[in-house]
């Protein structure tokens, strides 16, 4: 049980540290330079929603945070630290995927995708003798 609870917490890491990635992404190209924020703010120039996503996005780092400390009580570090490969690809295909970023898919991005996950189910499909007692 303890293993499972393990993948659910890296699992949902990876799914928050992926969405404040994207979350970033989205809110910096649409603010000025960090360093011209203030006056920016004073003189009205930024972006409101902009700025909540990012604070939103800082908020989903922290939680990612806290289930990746959570996640390392029950999983052995190599399976854990694989798992958050999954981010890389996972924020590839979305910012492909989704128009709003202006991305594309390559050949070579989608290869290199492609054996980041081939990676990751390589190292979590055998079952090392530890998992086997935590199972």
């Amino acid at each position: 049980m303890s293993l499972r609870r393990g993948f659910v917490f890296a699992s949902a890491s990876v799914l928050l540290v992926s969405t404040a990635q994207l979350g970033m992404r989205w809110s910096m190209t649409r603010l000025p330079e960090p360093a011209q924020w203030l006056s920016a703010i004073n003189q009205g120039e930024v972006s409101l929603p902009a700025l909540g996503v990012v604070s939103t996005a800082i908020m989903a780092y922290a939680l990612s945070m806290l289930c990746w400390l959570l996640a390392l009580r029950d999983l052995p570090l190599g399976r854990a630290y694989s798992l958050l490969s999954i981010s890389y690809a996972l924020v590839y295909l979305l910012a492909a995927s989704l128009p709003v970023f202006h991305e594309s898919f390559t050949l070579s991005k989608t290869l290199g995708v492609t054996l980041v996950i081939l990676g990751v189910l390589t190292i979590n499909s055998r079952r090392t003798p530890s998992s086997r007692n935590c199972a």
